[in-house]
């Protein structure tokens, strides 16, 4: 089974955002690649590609509104979430899409290049044995790791003044008490994923103290 464009206009319209002519081609483009590949690399859990509109798409794009300043890494990012769809999303920004995964990497070099997207890099490496000369002005991760150990693995790439998006499933109360002794600053949002049950998405803004 193929994702139709038509199928993710009707998804997309169900966010309060604006995109661009041809972005929701170029979403159906992603999620076909992806599925493709599943077939022979185990790229994720998720194989329906009706369930990929909600569970990789539309639950990466719910994040662009916290995004900050012009540069964002996306660490740990797997099979290009959520780091694809936003920077299909935001051509202006350019986005780092960091995995420690080869097949991974290799999956998200072979849909920038096929989707001509400019603004991404894909690094093969760990966060915390990247050096890139730079820090960013946001750092966003999806699920990685707890929150006390997501800081140690990225928050030294986060620039002055910048944020780091931690995105998660349910509000993570426990993970939170364990910043308390930590220099990072937090706010929780909730995110409506459409598709996905209310309460089951949440995102930790953090910043240095």
């Amino acid at each position: 089974m193929t994702v139709r464009t038509a199928d993710i206009e009707s998804a997309l319209a169900e966010l309060p955002q604006t995109f661009r002519d041809g972005d929701a081609d170029r979403f159906a483009t992603l999620l076909n690649e992806l599925e493709r590949w599943g077939r022979r690399v185990n790229l994720t859990a998720i194989r329906d590609p009706r369930e990929m509109i909600s569970a990789h798409l539309l639950d990466s794009l719910v994040a662009r509104p916290l995004l900050h300043g012009r540069t964002v890494l996306d660490v740990g990012t797997g099979a290009g979430f959520p780091g694809l769809p936003l920077a299909i999303a935001e051509p202006s920004r350019h986005f780092t899409l960091l995995d420690s995964n080869n097949k991974k990497i290799m999956f998200v070099r072979h849909v920038a290049a096929l989707l001509g997207l400019d603004n991404v890099e894909a690094v093969k490496g760990r966060g915390e044995d990247y050096a890139p000369g730079q820090r960013f002005d946001t750092v966003i991760a999806r699920a990685l790791a707890a929150l006390p150990r997501l800081v140690e693995i990225a928050g030294h790439h986060v620039g002055e003044g910048g944020v780091f998006v931690a995105l998660k499933g349910r509000y993570p109360a426990e993970e939170l008490e364990q910043l308390n002794n930590t220099p990072w600053d937090h706010v929780v949002t909730e995110l409506h994923v459409p598709g996905l049950e209310q309460g089951s998405r949440h995102a930790v803004l953090l910043r240095k103290k």
